[in-house]
């Protein structure tokens, strides 16, 4: 079933208990409850059945061909008055390629031990960030690169296809009742409004799984007051509570943009998160070198790793490897596949939709 942009706001992208060597065919997909404005936008990118089995957003790529994700760049990120800026890489590495239409990736070796003194550290450079000014009326604007692979059904044959590495550009009022969406292979050249009600015709009130700017000045800055809101508010989703509080937390991380006293208490709650590990030598998706921390869902064989800077631990973006098994139908997701990569390259406010924070019009 693909989905249609107009299509009512759905839910959580996560999964369920679902081995992935037995899930059903892409088009078969539905949404559960509790994500729709998160998913008003991730069933059109087609990118997320890396998450979840039986509960996974749909998505058809657009072109088969081998997409070459780059590497090795040094990060010359800064924060400005309310907007921050990741310079993009440009150089390939032979660690990180295309293998037919499959992204893959050395897998990195993972330290049990190295995560809570990793975050530590990055929670410290995320507080001590400077917190950008907004004006009244303007927009929470976003810029990413992403790219996926994943397993495409068509008459009982399965293949590995990819989305190649594309930018993607929203907008959101702070009170997330409005919004827009520009994505090449998804939108038209325009864009199309992110605005809507929910299966039951009403506007979603933002929560967890679809905050709005003006949401996540509501959460608790206490780390464990904030993992106990996590855990409770996401308890009987996805793969277990410790990897749906991992992946809430990221949600958070790559789809919003909270404030420097927020982010650094969303990393102190991830290092409560058992499980959680620090791995080496990662790219993201504009093919930035840096530091991950992670965490294997062991349902799935995939191991989401969110990718820091490992000079400034500035937060780069995240991206989602198979590293234990088989995934996807019939097994075709093999271990060092990136099934998900996504890119954070601009985070601002600006005055209006479809307007960039260089002023012009995109």
């Amino acid at each position: 079933m693909n989905p249609e942009p107009t299509d009512p706001r759905t839910a959580n992208r996560h999964r369920t208990g679902v081995p992935s060597a037995i899930l059903p065919a892409i088009e078969e997909r539905d949404l559960p409850p509790g994500r729709h404005q998160f998913h008003k936008e991730h069933l059109m990118n087609r990118i997320h059945d890396d998450r979840r089995a039986a509960a996974r957003a749909p998505r058809n790529p657009f072109l088969r061909k081998a997409v070459l994700l780059p590497a090795a760049t040094a990060l010359a990120g800064a924060l400005a008055v309310g907007v921050l800026v990741l310079a993009p890489g440009g150089v390939p590495d032979a660690g990180d390629r295309a293998t037919g239409p499959a992204l893959t990736t050395a897998i990195g070796v993972a330290d049990p031990h190295g995560a809570p003194r990793l975050l530590d550290r990055i929670s410290l450079a995320a507080a001590g960030a400077e917190a950008p000014r907004r004006r009244a009326g303007q927009y929470v604007y976003i810029e990413t690169r992403s790219a996926s692979t994943h397993v495409r059904t068509v008459d009982g044959v399965s293949s590995l296809v990819g989305v190649p590495l594309h930018t993607r550009q929203s907008w959101r009022s702070p009170d997330g009742l409005k919004g827009w969406l520009i994505e090449p292979g998804t939108t038209g050249p325009e864009g199309i409004t992110l605005e809507g009600t929910d299966e039951k015709g009403d506007v979603p009130e933002p929560h967890l799984g679809a905050p709005s700017h003006d949401y996540l000045a509501t959460l608790p800055t206490d780390p464990g007051a904030l993992l106990r809101k996590i855990y409770e508010e996401t308890e009987g989703q996805g793969n277990g509570k410790d990897q749906q509080a991992f992946t809430t937390i990221g949600d958070l991380l790559t789809e919003s943009w909270p404030t420097p006293e927020l982010t650094a208490a969303l990393y102190r709650a991830a290092a409560k998160i058992p499980g959680v590990v620090a791995v080496d030598g990662v790219t993201d998706a504009a093919g930035r070198k840096g530091v991950a921390v992670a965490r294997l869902d062991e349902f799935s064989g995939q191991r989401t790793e969110w990718i820091f800077d490992d000079k400034t631990l500035t937060f780069l973006g995240e991206r989602t490897v198979q590293v234990v098994g088989n995934g996807g139908e019939g097994g075709l997701i093999k271990p060092g596949t990136v099934v998900f990569t996504h890119a954070i390259m601009v985070r601002a406010f600006v005055d209006d939709m479809k307007v960039t924070p260089s002023g012009t019009a995109s």
